[in-house]
C-alpha cells in the first residue's frame, strides 16, 4: 500500500508540473471524460463533452486529409523525378537504334513499368516484310494508318487524347503481342510526328491493374511526350 501511494503521489506531482502528459494522450483523455460522464449520471447533458467529441472527430478528419495531401505530394515528387531521369536518358541516345534500346530497356526500369513499346503508323504496313523488324519487334510495331487513334479511343467516334491511362484493352495483343496475356493496365501517349507525317504512340504496360488509372494526372507524361517527339524528329528528319 505504501509503495502504491508513493507511485500515485509521484504521478500526481508529475501531472501537476506537466499537465500535457495527460492532455496530449488522447486515449487517456477519452477514459477520463467517460468516467466523468458516469459520475454525472444519465440525466445530465454535458455540452462541453459533446463539443469535445465533435472537435476530436473534426481533428481526426483533418489529420487524415493532412496525411493524404502529404502522400499525394510525395507521389507527385517521385513521379517528377522519374520523368526527369527518363528525359535525360532519352537525350543520351547516340542513334536511332540506341534510342529504341533505351525505350525498351531503360524506360521501363526508370518509370517502373513492365513493358514499353513504340508504335509507328505506315501506309505500307500491311505490305512490309516481318523480317524487316527482326530484333526490334519487342520494342517497335509498324501498324496501318489510323491504328493509333482507333486504339486510343477503342473504336469510338471521339477525339483521342494525348495521354490515356486505363485498364488493359481487349486488343492489347495488337500492341504488346504475347505480353498482353499478363498486362492489366496501360499508359498510352500519342506522338505527334510533325506535319505530313502519320502519328505514333508510346505504350507503357503494367501487370498491376492499378498502375494506370483514368483518375491519375497526365501532365508529366505529356511533358515527356514532348521531349520524346523532338528526339524522334531528329532521326525521322
Amino acid at each position: 500500500m505504501t509503495q502504491k501511494a508513493e507511485m500515485l503521489g509521484d504521478w500526481r506531482e508529475r501531472v501537476l508540473k506537466d499537465p500535457e502528459l495527460i492532455l496530449e494522450d488522447r486515449d487517456l483523455m477519452r477514459v477520463l471524460i467517460s468516467a466523468n460522464d458516469r459520475l454525472m449520471g444519465g440525466n445530465v447533458v454535458d455540452m462541453r463533452g459533446i463539443a469535445m467529441e465533435r472537435l476530436e472527430s473534426r481533428l481526426e478528419r483533418l489529420e487524415d486529409t493532412h496525411r493524404s495531401v502529404i502522400a499525394a505530394a510525395y507521389e507527385n515528387l517521385t513521379g517528377t523525378n522519374q520523368i526527369h531521369r527518363a528525359v535525360l536518358r532519352v537525350l543520351e541516345a547516340e542513334n536511332f537504334e540506341d534510342f529504341l534500346k533505351i525505350t525498351a530497356a531503360d524506360l521501363p526500369e526508370i518509370l517502373r513499368v513492365d513493358r514499353a513499346k513504340l508504335v509507328l503508323e505506315s501506309h505500307e504496313a500491311e505490305e512490309r516484310d516481318p523480317d524487316d523488324l527482326s530484333g526490334l519487334d519487342e520494342v517497335l510495331s509498324i501498324v496501318p494508318a489510323g491504328f493509333v487513334d482507333a486504339y486510343l479511343t477503342g473504336g469510338r467516334d471521339v477525339p483521342s487524347r494525348q495521354v490515356t491511362l486505363r485498364g488493359a484493352s481487349p486488343h492489347a495483343e495488337q500492341v504488346f503481342g504475347t505480353a498482353a496475356e499478363w498486362i492489366k493496365s496501360e499508359g498510352l501517349v500519342r506522338l505527334d510526328m510533325g506535319p505530313d507525317r502519320l502519328p505514333g504512340m508510346l505504350a507503357f504496360a503494367a501487370e498491376d491493374p492499378h498502375q494506370f488509372r483514368p483518375s491519375q494526372g497526365t501532365d508529366l507524361l505529356a511533358f515527356f511526350a514532348g521531349v520524346y517527339e523532338r528526339v524522334m524528329d531528329t532521326y525521322l528528319g
